[in-house]
């Protein structure tokens, strides 16, 4: 029970931060966040060592939690890395995912499908998120797979913003059963390409970053 509370609280402190309620460099006040959100300071605490792990809170010992925003340029190269860690898993997946693998892949694409019907992106995220897990460990490298989800995790509130820009969900469902159909094929290129540009920060998922972004800025600058 805990750890959902934390996992709650953490969440909505993430999209506090992502569109723009906090500034750079802000303090957290844990008594006003714990009365916000009706919980102690122990699930609190457990959310923000989390979004630490995210990169969007600095924890300084007796001082607290600060706001780290990375900038613009430092988010799209983590997203251009991100973009090849999935090629590489998708690559090896489609030459070693296991048939147990491929049902728990095909099943988290009916979850999505279902959440896109029932028009819920944050179930669709953690869907997601377990879509692109299982691809890491369908890799068969346990140290690429740690990195992707070391990255994925860093990455988890820009990704999960982006589900929010209209007509991103039925995109990303099309370009999940085209990964799924290159692993059912065993085709490690088309698995590959087709990964890369799913994670990829390009055309108009740049604009709608850059705009999120810009808006944060204004909203920092009030």
């Amino acid at each position: 029970m805990g750890t959902r509370i934390a996992d709650r609280v953490r969440e909505q402190i993430e999209q506090m931060i992502v569109t723009g309620e906090f500034a750079d460099g802000e303090r957290l006040d844990e008594v006003k966040l714990a009365e916000q959100f009706g919980v102690s300071r122990t699930p609190l605490r457990e959310a923000f060592q989390s979004l630490a792990a995210s990169g969007l809170l600095t924890l300084e010992a007796r001082r607290g939690a600060f706001i780290r925003h990375p900038d613009f340029v430092e988010l799209v190269e983590m997203f251009e890395v991100m973009a090849e860690l999935e090629a590489m898993c998708g690559f090896r997946a489609a030459r070693r995912v296991t048939e147990r693998q491929m049902t728990d892949i095909g099943l988290t694409i009916d979850a999505c499908e279902a959440a896109i019907a029932a028009g819920d992106s944050d179930e669709y995220y953690r869907e997601n998120e377990k879509f692109h897990h299982l691809l890491y460990e369908a890799s068969g490298n346990r140290f690429l797979a740690r990195e992707a989800a070391r990255l994925h995790k860093r990455l988890k509130p820009y990704r999960r913003m982006q589900l929010r820009v209209n007509g991103r969900m039925p995109q990303s469902m099309r370009e999940h059963r085209a990964v799924f159909a290159a692993l059912e094929r065993s085709d490690s290129k088309a698995a590959a390409a087709t990964l890369r540009l799913h994670v990829a920060i390009q055309g108009e998922r740049f604009n709608d970053l850059m705009a999120s972004y810009r808006q944060m800025g204004a909203r920092k600058a009030g």
